[in-house]
C-alpha cells in the first residue's frame, strides 16, 4: 500500500479557481459537442477520437508495429480537423463574435411592413419567395453572388422580383437596413440530416444562412402558399402575418410603437377605416392566411 502510495502522485487540492476551470472546460467540451451534433461531422469526430484511442493502445500495451503505422498518421489529425471541420468551425467563431446588444437591423417600421404585406401577397399566389434580411453579421460574401439593386424596400419591387419567369425569380432577395442590397443570390444549403425531406431548396437555404450568420430568412412557399421564418438554425412554419410581424420585430428589437385608442362612437360612420386607424385593417387578412 505504501508503494502504491509513492507510484501515486499527491491528488491537487480542490481550490474555487479549480472547480471554474473544470466547469469551463467542461462548457467548451460541451458547445463543441453540440456544433458536431446531427451532422455529419460528428461520424467524423468519431472516427478521429477512434484512431487516437488506438494510438494510446498501442503505446501503451507496447504494439510496436501499429504505433508505428499510427505515428504517421495522428500528427495530421489537427490539419484535418481544420479542413474537415471548417464550415463548424466557422460557425461556431461567427457566434462568438456576434453582439446581440448591438443589434442594427431593422429601425423603420415601413420597411417591415412593406415585408409582410409582399409576403401576405406571394403567399395568396403560391409564389415562392426567400428573403433575407442582414442584422450584425454582414453579408457580403452572399450580395456579390448576386444580381445588385440597391433599391429601396418596397412590396411592389419585392413581388415583381418573384414573379415565375423572370431572371431574378430563383435565389434569395438579401436586405440590409431599410434597402435591397440584391437578388438572385446564391446561399448555402444546410446539411442538417434531421431536416424533414418536405422542405425544398429554399426552406433548405434559409436554415443554412441563419446557420451560419445571425441574420433572419422569410421564406414563402410556392407549393402551399405557407410563410416560414428561419433564424439560428431554427425554421418554424405556418406563420400568419402578425406572427411574422413580432418575429422580425423581436430579433431586430424593434420598439412597437404605442397602441391607438380606441375610435369613438360616433355613429355607423365610426366603423369605416380611415388612415388613423390603417393599422387595424393591415392584420385584418392574418385570419385568412391561417384558414385551411
Amino acid at each position: 500500500m505504501l508503494h502504491l502510495s509513492r507510484m501515486w502522485p499527491a491528488a491537487p487540492i480542490l481550490t474555487v479557481t479549480g472547480i471554474i476551470d473544470i466547469l469551463a472546460v467542461a462548457f467548451v467540451v460541451y458547445q463543441a459537442l453540440m456544433v458536431v451534433r446531427g451532422t455529419r461531422a460528428g461520424h467524423i469526430l468519431i472516427g478521429i477520437l477512434v484512431m487516437v484511442g488506438l494510438y494510446a493502445v498501442a503505446v501503451w500495451t507496447g504494439l510496436e508495429a501499429l504505433r508505428s503505422l499510427l505515428s504517421f498518421i495522428v500528427p495530421y489529425l489537427g490539419l484535418a480537423i481544420i479542413v474537415l471541420f471548417q464550415s463548424e468551425i466557422r460557425r461556431t467563431l461567427a457566434r462568438l463574435g456576434r453582439q446581440s446588444w448591438a443589434s442594427a437591423g431593422f429601425g423603420a417600421a415601413e420597411s417591415i411592413h412593406e415585408i409582410v404585406l409582399a409576403a401576405e401577397q406571394l403567399s395568396e399566389q403560391k409564389v415562392g419567395g426567400l428573403i433575407v434580411l442582414e442584422r450584425d453579421i454582414g453579408l457580403r460574401t452572399f450580395v456579390e453572388s448576386g444580381v445588385p439593386l440597391d433599391a429601396r424596400i418596397s412590396r411592389d419591387l419585392l413581388i415583381s422580383i418573384f414573379q415565375p419567369g423572370l431572371p431574378l425569380h430563383d435565389g434569395a432577395v438579401i436586405a440590409q437596413k431599410d434597402r435591397i442590397a440584391a437578388a438572385a443570390c446564391f446561399l448555402p444549403l444546410t446539411t442538417n440530416p434531421a431536416l424533414s425531406r418536405h422542405f425544398g431548396t429554399r426552406h433548405r437555404a434559409a436554415i443554412g444562412i441563419t446557420e451560419e450568420t445571425d441574420c433572419l430568412a422569410v421564406v414563402i412557399s410556392e407549393e402551399t402558399g405557407r410563410i416560414s421564418v428561419a433564424a439560428f438554425g431554427e425554421l418554424t412554419s405556418g406563420l400568419s402575418l402578425r406572427d411574422l410581424t413580432e418575429r422580425i420585430n423581436q430579433h431586430f428589437a424593434v420598439k412597437r410603437s404605442q397602441p391607438e385608442p380606441p375610435p369613438a362612437d360616433h355613429g355607423p360612420d365610426a366603423a369605416a377605416p380611415t388612415a388613423e386607424n390603417s393599422l387595424s385593417a393591415e392584420h385584418r387578412p392574418v385570419e385568412r392566411v391561417n384558414q385551411p
